[in-house]
């Protein structure tokens, strides 16, 4: 359980990390009073918040790790073109972690997981309305995800995830499309694609744009926002906690927390959170296309998200498991293209731009760590894999809750950082 700071709530708090989940938590301390200040090892938006898909997709906000997958990963472990990649290399702690990955790939792990996502994914919108509401101006989108099948029992997979959704208490609206049904609404879908299904009551933005909208409100509401601080040591100090830089700069304030995504690992562990957060990295590009894309398109037998990004349509794939800092390994992009194209009609493919990697922060049992830590004034927000946007904004809700209040909220109880 949080605790109450001494004399009450923190008059000031500095946040590790101007991501999405550090940003929305930032704003809504704004929201209750606190001064807040926020600080990145690079800038606004430039790691995961920046290149993802784009979706708000509480409907498929779930545990990562389940049989299917293990099933998956296995079949694919030294393909270099899958998109599920493990180098293979001595790497003691990776190893470790994905062994205490499959160890959580049963469906008694998933659906006591997944009692933890309801709660929290049925707060999910709501929070991103508030923003909207509060002035932050980068638009939010409502469109269905449509999911694309080359043949009609590629489908079972997802048909068995959501009625697994569904009796998890879970409320998400769905549609099965014929192939033709199909190009109606997305023309960019081939003729080898003989049948869809449309979930609905989902949202998308552009991530980039909707991260640096809100620093912006942050800042306009009093926030200070800066880059070119390496969080490299986070300790309570005479009555406040202090966060030090490798630049060799510490900031003070009454509480700080931690939402440096695959990077908080390192930090938490000092402060008792012993859970490993493994960057679980993804690729994505942009590409023109010859119709406008009406809304997200999903490719799940290549695992490849698609969504409407500036005119043209971006493209998302691959779970890699590899240093948060490695490098781009191109040849990850070509996999997405060779996986996605014969699905796709009017996309110029050659003519990409922005490629990119980002590390998404993955835990072993596909849980976020969300809440305070054994130093008092310190809490953590990480871990939440592939759903950081979708949940970031809900999570700095409920924690700004717990910070200014010393009482957690039901929604975060799964989600322990001490766990």
């Amino acid at each position: 359980m949080g605790e109450a700071r001494s004399g009450g709530a923190p008059r000031t708090a500095v946040v590790v990390g101007a991501g999405v989940v550090g940003l929305s938590t930032a704003w809504f301390l704004q929201e209750r009073g606190v001064e807040v200040t926020v600080v990145d090892r690079d800038d606004v938006a430039a790691g995961a918040s920046w290149g993802n898909a784009g979706w708000i997709s509480p409907g498929l906000s779930i545990p990562l790790p389940e049989p299917a997958v293990l099933r998956y990963g296995l079949r694919s472990l030294l393909d270099r073109d899958a998109p599920l990649y493990v180098p293979v290399r001595v790497d003691v702690g990776l190893w470790s972690f994905l062994l205490r990955f499959a160890a959580h790939c049963t469906m008694r792990s998933w659906r006591r997981a997944m009692r933890g996502f309801v709660p929290i994914n049925s707060r999910c919108l709501d929070a991103y309305d508030r923003l909207t509401e509060g002035g932050v101006a980068a638009p939010t989108v409502q469109a269905p995800i449509t999911a694309a099948f080359e043949r009609r029992a590629q489908a079972e997979d997802l048909r068995r995830e959501l009625a697994l959704i569904r009796s998890s208490g879970q409320d998400i609206g769905f549609a099965e499309l014929t192939g033709e049904e199909l190009r109606e609404r997305m023309p960019q879908v081939s003729p080898r694609v003989e049948f869809g299904i449309r979930l609905d009551g989902q949202r998308y933005v552009d991530p980039g744009g909707f991260t640096r909208s809100l620093a912006q409100s942050v800042e306009k509401r009093g926030g200070t926002v800066r880059g070119a601080f390496t969080a490299t040591d986070v300790r309570p100090a005479g009555g406040a906690v202090a966060v030090r830089s490798k630049e060799g700069e510490t900031v003070r304030a009454d509480a700080a927390v931690l939402a440096a995504g695959s990077w908080v690992g390192g930090l938490g562990r000092r402060l008792g959170v012993r859970t490993r957060v493994q960057a679980g990295r993804g690729y994505s590009f942009t590409v023109p296309t010859e119709q406008p894309v009406p809304g997200p398109l999903y490719l799940p037998a290549v695992r490849v998200a698609c969504t409407p990004y500036q005119g043209r349509l971006r493209v998302a794939g691959t779970m890699e498991f590899r240093g948060p800092d490695d490098p781009l390994d191109r040849g990850r992009i070509e996999a997405i293209v060779s996986s996605a194209r014969p699905l796709l009609d009017g996309v110029a493919w050659e003519e990409r731009t922005d490629e990119w990697v980002g590390p998404r922060p993955v835990t072993p049992d596909g849980l976020p760590l969300i809440g305070a830590t054994k130093a008092p004034g310190v809490y953590v927000a990480g871990g939440h894999g592939m759903w950081g946007l979708t949940l970031g904004p809900v999570t700095g809700r409920l924690l700004a809750e717990q910070i200014t209040t010393g009482t957690r909220p039901a929604e975060l109880a799964a989600f322990d950082p001490l766990r």
